[in-house]
C-alpha cells in the first residue's frame, strides 16, 4: 500500500497539468461560432495561463481538423478583451474563408500571453548570441534569458498532446501550423525552425527582427526547416513600428531564396503600404496566412 502511495504522487505531477486544464471548458459569449476557454491551463514549464479553443461551426468528432496555433490569444475574438480593445477577428474572418470555399475547415488555438511576454516570445538560442556579444539592443539584460525553449516545450509537448486528445484533429505535420505578430512573429518563426517535425507552417506578421539588432537573422541561416516540407510567411507594413522593418526584412527574403524556398509556393513575403504596427492592420489582411496554409 505505501508503495502505491508512492508510486502515484511520484507518477501523478507528470500529468496533472493535462488532468487540472482539462477539467473546465467554458464556452465563451460574445464571439462568433464557439469558442471553449481553458482557464489557468496549468505547465511544468511555464506559468499557467487562459487557453481559447475556436471551433468551426460543422464540427464533429468524426471529421479530422487542421490546427492553427495563434499566440497573444485574448487579442483573437473578442475586442473586450484584447490589447488596445481591438481585436484580430478570426471568430469571423474564418469562417469567412471557410463558407467561401477559400479553406478548409480548421481549429484555431489561442495561447493567451503572460507579463513574461518578451521573455517568452524571445528566441532563446538567437538571443544568446546577443547576450554574448552584449549588443545593446538585445531585449533580455544579463543574466536575464529567454525563456522561449520552455514555452515553445508547453506548446509542443502539453498543450498540443492535450488539444489532439481532446479534439478531433489532424495532428500530423502538413495539419499543424503557429501563427503570431511582431515578437510573436519572431517565436513563430523559432518553433517552425526547433520543431520541424511539428510545425508545417510559420506566419510571421509584422516580425520584429529589429530586436538584438536583427540577431535573428543569423539564427535563420542555420535553423531555418527544409523547404520541402514546410510553409513560412511573413508580412509588414510601412507606419509606426513597422517603419523599421523593410531592410531586415529584405535580408530575410535573401535567406530565404538561398535555402531554396520559392516566393509564392512554400513562402510568402508582402509588403503593406501604408498600415501600421497594430491589431487593426493585422486583421485586415490575417487572411492570408490562414488561406496559404489551409486553402483546399
Amino acid at each position: 500500500m505505501k508503495y502505491f502511495v508512492f508510486l502515484l504522487f511520484a507518477v501523478f505531477p507528470l500529468f496533472f497539468p493535462l488532468f487540472a486544464s482539462a477539467q473546465k471548458a467554458v464556452k465563451i459569449e460574445n464571439v462568433t461560432g464557439e469558442v471553449y476557454r481553458y482557464k489557468n491551463f496549468t505547465s511544468k514549464f511555464v506559468e499557467a495561463r487562459n487557453i481559447d479553443v475556436w471551433l468551426p461551426a460543422a464540427y464533429s468528432k468524426s471529421k479530422k481538423y487542421a490546427v492553427v496555433y495563434m499566440h497573444d490569444g485574448q487579442n483573437l475574438f473578442n475586442p473586450k478583451e484584447a490589447y488596445g480593445g481591438v481585436d484580430w477577428g478570426i471568430d469571423e474572418t474564418m469562417p469567412g474563408l471557410i463558407a467561401g470555399g477559400k479553406i478548409s475547415e480548421a481549429i484555431v488555438v489561442g495561447i493567451w500571453n503572460t507579463p513574461k511576454r518578451i521573455i517568452e516570445y524571445a528566441p532563446q538560442k538567437a538571443y544568446d548570441i546577443a547576450n554574448r556579444r552584449d549588443i545593446k539592443n538585445s531585449p533580455l539584460a544579463k543574466p536575464q534569458k529567454a525563456e522561449s525553449d520552455e514555452y515553445l516545450k508547453f506548446i509542443v509537448s502539453e498543450l498540443k498532446p492535450f488539444i489532439d486528445k481532446n479534439y478531433a484533429t489532424a495532428a500530423d505535420r502538413p495539419n499543424t501550423f503557429i501563427i503570431g505578430s511582431s515578437m510573436g512573429g519572431l517565436i513563430s518563426l523559432y518553433a517552425i525552425s526547433e520543431y520541424p517535425e511539428i510545425f508545417g507552417g510559420a506566419g510571421c506578421i509584422s516580425t520584429h527582427f529589429p530586436l538584438g539588432e536583427g540577431i535573428m537573422l543569423e539564427y535563420m541561416t542555420k535553423h531555418l526547416p527544409a523547404p520541402k516540407n514546410h510553409k513560412i510567411y511573413f508580412d509588414y507594413g510601412t507606419e509606426t513600428l513597422d517603419a523599421q522593418y523593410e531592410p531586415y526584412q529584405i535580408k530575410a527574403d535573401k535567406i530565404m531564396k538561398e535555402k531554396g524556398y520559392r516566393q509564392g509556393k512554400n513562402w510568402i513575403t508582402q509588403k503593406f503600404p501604408g498600415e501600421e504596427h497594430s491589431e487593426k492592420s493585422w486583421r485586415k489582411r490575417v487572411d492570408i496566412p490562414l488561406t496559404f496554409f489551409l486553402r483546399k
